[in-house]
């Protein structure tokens, strides 16, 4: 089975160029954008049908924010693109020099190709933990760990066995990170807060939330000023921090990492990500966690008609870092990338090589304090988390789920309530009274 991308044509006119965009992510999202007016025919494939915001994936797990209000579908962002057409399919291989993706017995063509597969969980050789600690990239991820942290609270107040109950109301996030930082204030802030006047016979307050880094200090991206109080904020709401202490072991009742133990019903790993198939696909050099080696174009050394982006690429900025895996850049990638294959189609030559410009980085402690590093600019508590939340909903897709969000964010600022705390899944058999 095939797709044919051509569209209806007239004689003696030319066929337009076909452009494949694998993966509608930040950076594939921009890359169609891009082309949306260029002489080009757009086949935008995801395994999804939505465009899903990640960076606050953590708030969904956390019962902030119900997944409708940061995903969209991915048709309604083109809806008026009419050289756009998008594909919900699956790829599971690439043929170079046969020109074409495929998805099972579906193929689709392409002149020019834009891979942008993104990334998930890596787990250092240790793929058995995904099971105990699951990560946090997707809808799905963010859900079973929402539904996870809330049954575990419901059975505590159940239960009548001391240690039981420490070891339901005890969460460990693995790796110190924005991502793993975000996450273990949003849980303190849950338990301290939300919970506090919902449960009559566990007290959430005497709940643990650690957060355990392998590294000497969290927010290694960050200055060490900001990372220190970002440290200090995460004591201040109850989170137990603990540095240069690697996991040595996650299963069912929790983690070791060292010679200590913690038992915990709730684990999130935020502790590394390896990339997509991609470079497999391409046949292609790739770096230590699967990032497609790339040149100054963003395209395939040998393949100039062939570019990889965002978590699927690696390339080096001038002072020899490779750039990071973080949203404004795969969407810097992906705006580059589109310009350059429209400049191409057009005859005009090629833009100059892609030159990734950091804009700052942020990460939030709780809902009244966050830090924030742009350029010279520094920010950190109320007036971090003000920006944090101002970059944040500029970032939203449209008019519509900026507002909505806003409103979740001020409801829950005054209120503490949480909005999205339903548990779907009924559970298991062990879990329902008789």
């Amino acid at each position: 089975m095939s797709i044919e991308n051509n569209k209806p044509s007239t004689l003696n006119v030319a066929r337009r160029p076909k452009v494949v965009v694998v993966g509608a992510g930040f950076g594939g999202l921009e890359a169609a954008k891009a082309l949306a007016r260029a002489p080009v025919d757009v086949t935008v494939i995801d395994r999804r049908n939505f465009h899903l915001f990640q960076p606050l994936l953590y708030q969904v797990a956390t019962a902030v924010l119900p997944p409708s209000e940061i995903a969209w579908p991915i048709r309604s962002v083109f809806a008026g693109r009419s050289n756009v057409e998008v594909v919900m399919l699956e790829i599971d291989r690439i043929d170079i020099e046969g020109g074409f993706v495929a998805g099972g017995a579906v193929t689709i063509s392409f002149d020019y190709l834009v891979v942008a597969t993104g990334a998930t969980h890596a787990y250092f050789g240790h793929d058995t933990w995904a099971s105990f600690a699951p990560g946090l990239k997707t809808v799905a991820d963010a859900q079973k760990i929402r539904e996870r942290l809330l049954r575990a609270f419901e059975r505590a107040e159940l239960t009548d066995d001391p240690a039981g109950r420490a070891r339901l109301m005890t969460a460990v996030v693995v790796g110190g990170g924005a991502t793993g930082v975000e996450m273990a204030g949003a849980i303190a802030e849950l338990t301290r807060g939300s919970f506090v006047h919902e449960f009559r016979r566990a007290d959430p307050r005497t709940s643990r939330i650690i957060l355990i880094e392998a590294g000497s200090r969290i927010l290694p991206a960050f200055q060490e000023r900001l990372a220190s109080v970002a440290h200090k904020s995460l004591e201040k709401l109850g989170v137990e921090v603990y540095t240069n202490l690697p996991v040595t072991e996650c299963d069912a009742s929790g983690v070791s990492a060292g010679a200590r133990r913690f038992d915990a019903e709730t684990v999130v790993w935020a502790a590394g990500v390896k990339a997509s198939p991609a470079a497999t696909w391409l046949k292609a050099d790739a770096d230590s966690v699967g990032r497609v080696k790339v040149d100054e174009a963003l395209s395939l050394p040998g393949a100039s008609h062939i570019f990889v982006i965002g978590d699927t690429a690696t390339i080096a900025m001038p002072d020899g870092k490779s750039v990071p895996g973080v949203a404004p850049a795969a969407k810097q990638m992906g705006i580059y990338v589109g310009q350059r294959i429209a400049k191409l189609v057009a005859g005009k030559g090629n833009l100059p090589s892609f030159r990734y410009r950091h804009q700052g980085d942020l990460a939030t402690i709780g809902r009244s304090s966050a830090i924030v590093s742009l350029g010279r600019l520094k920010m950190s508590g109320l007036l971090g988390w003000l920006a944090w939340c101002f970059v944040h909903i500029l970032f939203l897709i449209d008019f519509r789920s900026r507002l909505i969000v806003s409103i979740n964010w001020i409801w829950s600022f005054f209120t503490m309530r949480r909005g999205a705390r339903i548990i779907v899944d009924g559970g298991h058999a062990s879990d329902k009274s008789s």
